[in-house]
């Protein structure tokens, strides 16, 4: 199975256009991917990895071509240097080190792409450059937080039972953000009080259309809830390898639109779970079968109430699938424009579905509806998720790997 997504993505990327052959991105992103799948990796551990892996690459090819400025690092090189190979060997350094296991794997695709370059001092150039680039960032990341014990616990009187799994994500909003000057910046208002009208309106929204058994969502809602089970930047990686076929992107500008969605996907995670655990909101299926504790007689109580799908085990407020799609929106508006032609994808929790979108915006409004119909969140916090993720997005193109001023 993860052999066939690598070599599925990689095709993808054998289509794309350019002085040096930009699908070695695409290679090392679909790599990386398939380590979270056969992992299991929770969406902020995949995204660590993944904007480290692809923030070294481009930092190398950058270093070549110099067209942009650099994330962090201050990297020289001659302009007679393989950029395949200064992005391969960034990529796999990085993947070698968080994923030591899997170093038989790597070093084989790392062994595969310097086979299509000859031997002399471009490739020479290239492995040293590919590895500095990768040990600088690895570095840069070495004190980020991300180690840092779970130190949740759940808010009940002594002696109480509460359920013993494990919550996710209750330390990621305090990982070094990559773009954000802290994980709070973007921090929203708190969720609306339970006696008021959008309380009211989002709950009973949330209990009609949102349950298992629901007769008020339609079969086509229904797979669409079930299409956005899919986490993480597996839910968008496949549509930026579009993107860079689609407007003919080299290795260089292939690479930073991939770098620059990755760091606005992972501090919308830093974000997201910052503000999650601050209000530490209950989810649909705790306050529908809570209802009569609230004192509001116009939100009824359904004991026995079940979302369509199994709630993910972190708090409410805001949307996750809401921020990080918007955000990642917010970079492709940002790089490329409107014109995004068709997107499509397609999902492992919802087999032989393929979701087409040529609307940025339908894209993300489609994922927040989604979370609704899936009985995860309510509609006031897929709003609050998707400002949060715009203006994330937004700030990661005015900041971030800058064209510079000769090529503007």
């Amino acid at each position: 199975m993860k052999n066939n997504i690598v070599r599925r993505v990689a095709v993808v990327g054998l289509a794309l256009c350019g002085s040096a052959r930009a699908d070695v991105i695409v290679d090392w992103n679909a790599r990386a991917d398939a380590i979270a799948t056969e992992k299991q990796l929770g969406s902020p551990a995949h995204g660590r990895g993944l904007v480290m892996m692809h923030v070294a690459m481009f930092e190398a090819l950058n270093a070549i071509d110099r067209r942009y400025q650099p994330y962090r690092l201050n990297l020289v090189a001659d302009r007679n240097t393989s950029h395949e190979i200064a992005a391969a060997t960034a990529g796999h350094d990085v993947l070698a080190a968080l994923y030591p296991d899997q170093r038989a794997a790597l070093d084989a695709l790392l062994e595969q792409q310097m086979a299509a370059v000859p031997d002399g001092p471009p490739r020479e150039r290239a492995l040293i450059l590919g590895r500095k680039a990768a040990a600088e960032i690895l570095e840069l990341r070495r004190a980020d937080g991300s180690g840092a014990a779970d130190t949740y616990r759940p808010v009940t009187p002594p002696g109480q039972y509460v359920p013993t799994t494990a919550v996710a994500g209750a330390s990621v909003g305090a990982w070094t953000p990559w773009v954000m000057s802290r994980g709070d910046q973007f921090r929203p208002a708190p969720p609306p009080a339970l006696s008021s009208a959008v309380w009211t309106r989002d709950l009973n929204e949330i209990r009609e259309i949102g349950g298992a058994g629901s007769s008020a969502r339609s079969e086509q809602q229904t797979t669409v809830g079930r299409f956005w089970f899919v986490t993480g930047a597996r839910a968008w990686n496949p549509m930026v390898a579009q993107l860079a076929m689609a407007k003919q992107m080299d290795l260089l500008d292939c690479a930073r639109l991939f770098a620059l969605t990755s760091l606005a996907g992972m501090d919308a995670y830093i974000a997201v779970f910052e503000a999650k655990y601050h209000y530490n909101f209950w989810r649909p299926v705790t306050a529908i079968r809570d209802a009569d504790q609230t004192g509001n007689a116009s939100t009824p109580r359904e004991a026995g109430w079940l979302p369509l799908g199994e709630t993910p085990m972190h708090p409410e407020y805001p949307c996750a699938h809401c921020i990080t799609s918007s955000a990642v929106a917010a970079v492709i508006r940002g790089v490329v424009g409107e014109d995004i032609g068709t997107l499509t994808l397609t999902s492992a929790t919802a087999p032989g579905v393929t979701r087409r979108w040529t609307r940025l915006d339908d894209y993300v409004n489609e994922v927040s509806n989604a979370r609704i119909w899936a009985g995860f969140h309510y509609r006031f916090s897929t709003e609050v998720g998707k400002d949060m993720g715009r203006k994330i997005g937004e700030l990661t193109v005015a900041t971030q790997l800058r064209p510079l001023r000769s090529q503007k």
